[in-house]
């Protein structure tokens, strides 16, 4: 899971660097609703994600789960974070 989610924020961290026409994340960064465009979809899928547990439907809990991930790293590289920032503290949890 980690070399996913590593790749994945690099992916990422690439697009907004690159910000490649026709690529969903690299739009993310130029949207002009700014940030607010993903805190709206963070919005978004977590409401889906609450509503597939209220269905038990795990394909689809699965599926907005990493809808969750991804927005939450796009958000963290907006917020000019990274991934062992995110570590650090889920490791302080412990």
């Amino acid at each position: 899971m980690e070399e996913t989610l590593e790749e994945l924020f690099a992916v990422i961290e690439d697009r907004k660097e690159t910000l490649p026409e026709g690529s969903y994340t690299a739009s993310l960064f130029t949207h002009e609703k700014g940030e607010n465009a993903v805190l709206e979809k963070l919005g978004e899928e977590t409401t889906e994600l609450v509503l597939a547990a209220k269905d038990d439907d795990h394909d689809e809990i699965a599926y907005e789960a990493a809808d969750i991930v991804y927005h939450l790293l796009v958000l963290l590289s907006m917020k000019e974070m990274d991934l062992e920032e995110l570590e650090a503290e889920l490791e302080s949890r412990r």
